[in-house]
């Protein structure tokens, strides 16, 4: 292995790998993801063909390396919501959630010399049966525009949930660093 790299435009992946202070870059991926999401597929297949493609887009160019791909979305009634992208469809997005249950699904694929690493976390998060007008104050106080499910529980979107069932709670903000820990513990990945 000559390097890690992160597959990923994503400042909070860069936060999280930060964490282990392990020596890596990071390089966002050339990858459709509009064509994958139209693909049809299931969304836990959806996600993971995406991560798996981030992290071989970036291989591609780098087959020495290590490469991590991720990707992220919140699931309900079967189907993705999309990051948001304005003020209004993360409020229509928190409406839809609110008071209800939904999976935050996390995917992530490890591109090696070896071949492909991969593996999910699925959590389970209840919201609180918010008021229009704390969904609305929320959205003005966080803008969480790039976030899946338009909130950012890492920060004050922990307040809008009643429960949140996960194995790994980094898997939330993006990327699980249990299970990440273990696959590059067993690529030779020095880690304390």
């Amino acid at each position: 292995m000559s390097g890690l790299i992160l597959g990923s435009a994503s400042s909070y992946r860069r936060a999280l790998m930060q964490r282990l202070q392990v020596p890596f870059t990071w390089e966002a991926p050339n990858v459709d993801e509009a064509a994958v999401k139209q693909s049809g597929h299931e969304p836990l297949a959806t996600i993971q063909a995406l991560a798996r493609r981030k992290a071989l887009s970036v291989f591609e160019l780098h087959p020495k390396c290590v490469v991590i791909g991720c990707d992220q979305a919140a699931v309900i009634d079967g189907r993705l919501l999309d990051k948001p992208g304005t003020a209004e469809r993360a409020i229509a997005q928190l409406r839809e959630l609110r008071g209800r249950e939904h999976r935050l699904i996390t995917a992530v694929a490890i591109a090696h010399s070896g071949g492909l690493v991969e593996f999910s976390d699925i959590a389970r998060l209840v919201m609180r049966d918010l008021t229009d007008g704390e969904i609305t104050r929320y959205v003005a106080a966080e803008q969480p525009l790039d976030c899946a499910g338009s909130y950012m529980i890492e920060r004050l979107g922990i307040t809008l949930f009643e429960r949140i069932d996960s194995h790994d709670h980094t898997a939330i903000t993006g990327l699980p660093l249990l299970q990440l820990c273990t696959e590059l513990r067993k690529l030779g990945v020095p880690l304390p």
